[in-house]
């Protein structure tokens, strides 16, 4: 594959239509490289599917009409995608794709696709104002595309042009999904944003560094602070620190969790992670016969289970009131079975009647979680 060719001029130079489109590839190929290699593809802003009840005058029938939000993506090819002012959905095209279908409640896929659009040449004017020569523009425009039930998943197939390669022009399409559209006796009836876990992808940046001309980087989860939304700010002030919270009414954000330029971390809530190794986690209390014993906050049956974690119990029965003087208390049983469950009995024997007894009892137990060294080495 060449290089791409930069156009250049000289005095006196007659330039030919050949060159001046030139000029213009040139710019439009730069352009788009640089946003299908710096950028992920996908809706930069708006495009979403919007609906407004109306009311079938024949029918008197209530149906939804679906609309294209103005917005802007760009696609796959590095070629920008302009919705500028709201488009409705035709019923007549989806109906061209799907109208043999059985009825069904599952949502169908709306596409967004770049379309070039030339001018009649029959309505075309020339520079000096003559009809019926070639059109000197070209209406980078869309064309708004139904897909059958499951077509969703053909975005995740599609493939970017090579590196070096110039803007792939239409009728080649790249799909993007802008949400998906219920139908039901001729008519639409709503739109999802998400179907079958496959909803819109919107654009996105590659880069190894992120630098902030204020000193402050917030990374946050829409294009405006929303109060209760999270955040991330990393300060680079005095002092710096990093800081995760919650944005309030005024904008600002409340911290949850901070980490300080020393390293410390405060926390406004509990804690809980992984145990490392040697630690050593204990929970006590009382269980009768037939209880299960539980286990310390943080750990889980999976990791014993695995080996992960080891357990070590203790258990001490607990001696019952005595009815008598004469009465003598003595523990039969008392363990723990790998399920964790207690068994536990106790034999009265009542020396002046000379009778023996054995009911349950309880114990006061001890469980202790360590985490286990890993095979070969610590």
């Amino acid at each position: 594959m060449s290089a791409p060719l930069r156009p250049a001029f000289h005095e006196g130079q007659v330039l030919s239509a050949a060159d001046l489109s030139a000029t213009v590839a040139y710019a439009r190929d730069s352009a788009a490289r640089h946003a299908r290699l710096l950028h992920a593809w996908g809706i930069v802003e708006g495009l979403a599917l919007t609906t407004e009840s109306r009311t079938d005058p024949t029918t008197n029938d209530r149906y939804a009409e679906v609309s294209v939000a103005p917005g802007c993506a760009v696609d796959g090819n590095g070629r920008e995608v302009l919705v500028d002012t709201p488009a409705i959905l035709r019923e007549s095209d989806f109906e061209e794709v799907n109208g043999a279908d059985q009825a069904t409640d599952e949502p169908y896929p709306v596409f967004l696709t770049a379309a070039d659009r030339r001018p009649d040449p029959r309505t075309a004017t020339d520079s000096c104002g003559t009809s019926g020569t070639p059109g000197t523009r070209v209406e980078e425009s869309y064309q708004i595309l139904f897909g059958r039930l499951g077509d969703e998943r053909l975005v995740a197939d599609q493939r970017p042009p090579d590196v070096g390669a110039p803007l792939t022009e239409p009728p080649a399409r790249w799909l993007i999904l802008l949400g998906y559209v219920r139908w039901s006796e001729g008519r639409f009836t709503g739109v999802e944003t998400q179907a079958r876990q496959v909803g819109p992808r919107y654009a996105g940046v590659r880069a190894d560094t992120v630098a902030a001309r204020s000193g402050t980087l917030t990374l946050r989860t829409g294009p405006l602070p929303e109060e209760g939304a999270p955040a991330l700010v990393l300060t680079g002030g005095d002092p710096p620190g990093l800081v995760f919270g919650l944005y309030q009414g005024g904008g600002t954000v409340a911290p949850l969790m901070t980490v300080a330029a020393n390293g410390n971390l405060s926390i406004a809530g509990s804690f809980s992670g992984r145990m490392s190794v040697g630690s050593t986690l204990v929970v006590s209390g009382s269980a009768t016969d037939g209880m299960l014993l539980p286990l310390p906050s943080g750990v889980t049956r999976e990791q014993i289970a695995d080996g992960r974690v080891v357990l070590h119990t203790h258990l001490t029965p607990r001696v019952p009131p005595l009815p008598n003087r004469t009465t003598l208390a003595s523990p039969v049983e008392a363990t723990v079975d790998a399920d964790r469950r207690v068994r536990c009995r106790i034999r009265l024997h009542d020396t002046k009647a000379n009778t023996v007894v054995e009911r349950t009892g309880a114990v006061d137990f001890l469980v202790l979680a360590t985490v286990a060294a890993p095979k070969g080495g610590a």
